[in-house]
């Protein structure tokens, strides 16, 4: 009695963007019918497409584990993690691939992320200690302090609601999603000592005030933040902050 392989091929017709602006001003799409196994991700098929079928095709990847946020792009519409997105997952055989929006295209799926790091460091994402000198020990957080930081430490930048979100496509200085979320998690870690006042920082409408809670960055997010949560608790912190320093001032 004969039987059936454990793993068959599944064939996926692969439509890739492709720009190359020293060579040509508008895109154009190649198209690619190939068959492969079950568990094979977006990633694989597009190093595979690139050595057996074009060389010449641009993305980027570094770690293939979803921890360095490096192969964000979009997928059928959805902004994914290339490396973590199997071909199985999607509906149908057909595999739309296209660089993230919101960012100018270098070559095929490279896009300049400078707008997006602009914002990042202009949250400060880091430690601040308001001057106070270098302990001999580390700064140390309670269990319970740790857990109030977890739904918010595991972003690893990889822009994928900096491009879903449909603002920074009408407004180039919005900060966008990730940024906020960023300052959110240091202003909740107990080690910071930035205080409230530096909300002013967002407060404007490029900043919190200025995202209209589509959702779309939560949607996107490949390791479940919820950007949006992030902003509204700010645009809370904010009103309160400026309600207490209106009181001081005409007390």
């Amino acid at each position: 009695m004969s039987r059936k392989p454990a793993h068959t091929d599944s064939e996926y017709t692969f439509k890739l963007f492709r720009l190359d602006p020293e060579k040509a001003q508008e895109p154009c799409y190649d198209t690619y019918r190939i068959g492969f196994p079950q568990g094979t991700t977006v990633l694989e098929a597009l190093l595979h497409i690139q050595e057996k079928e074009d060389d010449s095709i641009a993305f980027r990847f570094s770690c293939r584990s979803a921890v360095c946020g490096s192969c964000g792009m979009l997928v059928n519409g959805a902004p994914v993690l290339a490396c973590r997105t199997q071909l199985s997952s999607l509906i149908g055989d057909q595999v739309l691939v296209e660089p993230l929006p919101n960012m100018e295209v270098i070559k095929d799926f490279i896009v300049d992320t400078t707008p997006f790091w602009k914002s990042y460091r202009m949250v400060e994402p880091w430690l601040h200690t308001d001057g106070q000198p270098v302990p001999e020990k580390e700064r140390l957080q309670s269990p319970r302090e740790v857990h109030k930081l977890e739904p918010y430490i595991n972003c690893v930048l990889c822009a994928c609601c900096f491009g879903a979100c449909p603002v920074i496509g009408f407004d180039e200085e919005y900060i966008g999603p990730a940024a906020i979320a960023k300052l959110f998690r240091f202003m909740r870690d107990s080690r910071d000592r930035r205080g409230t006042a530096f909300l002013e920082r967002v407060n404007r409408r490029a900043g919190v005030w200025n995202c209209r809670t589509i959702f779309r960055c939560i949607d996107a997010c490949p390791k479940d933040i919820r950007p949006t949560d992030t902003i509204e608790a700010l645009r809370r912190e904010m009103v309160l902050y400026r309600f207490k320093k209106f009181f001081r001032l005409v007390r």
